[in-house]
């Protein structure tokens, strides 16, 4: 465990964001964590756990301790001729784990390649991209209850899984620290090519010639097109859901807006509703927000759903464009996003 005060955030946030801890700790292995979690009074103290800070907008210093989870390992716990269960601690690198899979010819996660953040951090909105979602190749996860130090195990229909959402979201929110995920993987992968840019790109290769690592490529050359590099320019990736609307929503929509852009939704139970979902950046840019700029905070030149920290933006200017581009939606469209990124 390696204990800091007054500690910088800077450069643990992929915005960027210059904001400072009171106490920042480096939690490196579970026991550090249980006994830190022990070590506190029930009731007394607030903490919040960080992990690769892609999914944060902080607009303040925090005068709460941080916890920098950066526990490290991978285990296949079990395999057969089909299947290979691979444990991966909650510190690991997300895209690491993905190039780590693909190397070993190992399907699943291909299509997640190049999102930014840590494995634990993954289940908690259900990260998702390209036709595939982290709940489509989950086994399990082991998580801390905050109180007790107790592992508690929680299986896919615990987890709630719905569209960049979990019960880590809700009920469980600030509740649970998950310390381990578990993935089923393919020994014979099964390519999902069911996203239209990801056809076009792979379409010259017949299926003898396609492979996991020729899918992550093109996955990650699609990412670069539409999405710039946090480590060039501070961003979360999209900052907002794309919003689900009723099939009679839809409609009243494509009688004012006929180019209006939506997909159909994956989700069984949104499908059963008769919903869809519209495209968040789609909306933004017809508000007029692509490529706009407001000292150093603007909106992606490139893809409207990224808002971006040109250099010293503050957390609190990112977040008044957001509630700007948020109300104009609302007025021309009578739509209403969610934001994706957590705001503290």
């Amino acid at each position: 465990m390696e204990i800091f005060c007054k500690h910088s955030l800077k450069s643990y946030n992929t915005f960027g964001i210059d904001v400072s801890a009171d106490v920042f700790i480096i939690i490196n292995m579970d026991d550090e964590l249980r006994g830190y979690l022990r070590s506190q009074e029930p009731g007394h103290g607030h903490f919040l756990i960080l992990g690769g800070g892609s999914n944060i907008l902080l607009t303040r210093d925090l005068s709460a301790t941080v916890l920098k989870i950066n526990t490290k390992g991978r285990e296949i716990i079990s395999e057969d001729e089909e299947n290979i269960d691979l444990k991966v601690a909650a510190g690991e690198d997300w895209d690491e784990l993905v190039a780590f899979s693909v190397a070993n010819g190992w399907g699943g996660l291909e299509n997640l390649s190049g999102i930014p953040g840590q494995v634990g951090s993954s289940p908690m909105q259900n990260i998702g991209a390209y036709g595939t979602e982290l709940k489509d190749h989950f086994l399990s996860l082991e998580a801390m209850d905050r109180t007790s130090g107790e592992i508690i195990h929680f299986d896919t229909e615990r987890c709630q899984f719905g569209y960049r959402d979990s019960i880590f979201k809700r009920a469980m929110k600030d509740r649970m620290i998950i310390t381990h995920v578990t993935f089923r993987l393919k020994k014979q992968p099964v390519f999902n090519l069911s996203y239209t840019a990801l056809q076009q790109k792979l379409s010259h290769l017949s299926g003898d010639n396609l492979n996991l690592s020729l899918i992550r490529e093109a996955v990650l050359e699609i990412r670069r097109s539409k999405l710039p590099d946090t480590k060039v320019v501070g961003n979360a990736g999209s900052f907002f859901k794309n919003p689900v609307v009723s099939r009679e929503a839809l409609d009243e929509l494509k009688g004012h807006f006929p180019g209006i852009v939506y997909f159909e939704s994956s989700h069984p139970h949104e499908k059963a509703g008769g919903k869809a979902k519209l495209a968040a950046g789609w909306l933004i840019e017809q508000c007029g927000w692509k490529g706009y700029r407001e000292g150093d905070a603007g909106v992606h030149k490139d893809q409207a759903l990224v808002l971006v920290n040109y250099g010293n933006a503050t957390g609190r200017e990112i977040l008044a464009l957001s509630e700007k581009i948020r109300d104009s939606v609302l007025e021309k469209f009578g739509v209403t996003l969610e934001r994706e990124v957590n705001v503290i």
